[in-house]
């Protein structure tokens, strides 16, 4: 199972535990997942390093929406790889575009030398970029370990062509691992099972909680207004197992 990674993206305590009950390998730890993910607290990563014993890697990026940062923004997310190194996290996952779209090199390579001895994931920056095939040849230029894509789709089933012509070009020219995200259901790891090689999935596995609270203002919205701010979203530790078994199966047919 060494060569095959199950990561889950997480955003709580809660659901990392169910990610590790689950078998995950390795956690993407955000805050904030509902809106695609952001950085996360120091005291969040401390805790479920407390709690869990998975390696994990830890999503910079300052603010919902596009990747092309500010110059304040960019001395933010160097600031919080230094810290995150210091603190234990196996690996960083970033990426920053150009307003035309393609990887911003100087702040890439900033950031790689602020990841010091980490691994480093380029995340889903690669799904908007303009050329993709230039971006994973820049990407291995950097040294970057992984590569989080849907391969410029809304899932990654309907990116799987992009992915193949990816994993060929990685497997004639060498470079960065390429982990399937977005969409990725046990059913859906099976299928890229048998088309394709790639061995590293990430998924978050959400169910929605209904919230503890007995007195409910509804009406109030604090964020998104088409969304109850009394659903709380969780990883289910049952889809991870399953997507886990569907792994093991696949390495002992091997």
């Amino acid at each position: 199972m060494s060569d095959y990674i199950l990561e889950c993206c997480v955003d709580s305590v809660e659901s990392a535990l169910a990610a590790a009950e689950g078998g995950a390998d390795r956690l993407e730890l955000c805050a904030g997942l509902v809106i695609g993910g952001i950085t996360p607290t120091i005291a969040l990563f401390e805790q479920i390093k407390r709690y869990t014993g998975i390696p994990v890697r830890v999503l910079l990026r300052p603010r919902f929406g596009d990747f092309l940062y500010t110059e304040h923004e960019f001395e933010i997310l160097k600031r919080e790889a230094e810290l995150f190194g210091k603190a234990g996290a196996e690996g960083i996952v970033i990426g920053c575009l150009t307003e035309d779209g393609s990887l911003h090199m100087p702040q890439m390579r900033a950031l790689m030398e602020a990841a010091g001895g980490m691994k480093v994931t380029l995340h889903r920056a690669f799904d908007v970029c303009a050329n993709p095939e230039e971006a994973y040849g820049q990407a291995k230029e950097l040294g970057i370990d992984t590569i989080l894509t849907s391969g410029q789709e809304e899932n990654c089933l309907k990116g799987i062509e992009l992915l193949k012509k990816l994993e060929r070009l990685g497997k004639e020219k060498g470079g960065p691992k390429l982990m399937a995200g977005a969409g990725v259901t046990p059913e859906v790891i099976g299928r890229f099972l048998k088309e394709t090689n790639i061995t590293c999935y990430h998924m978050s596995a959400k169910k929605t909680v209904d919230s503890g609270m007995r007195y409910r203002r509804e009406g109030v919205p604090m964020g998104l207004p088409a969304m109850s701010e009394y659903s709380i979203f969780r990883t289910d530790s049952k889809v991870v197992a399953e997507a886990k078994r569907v792994l093991l199966e696949h390495t002992a047919g091997r």
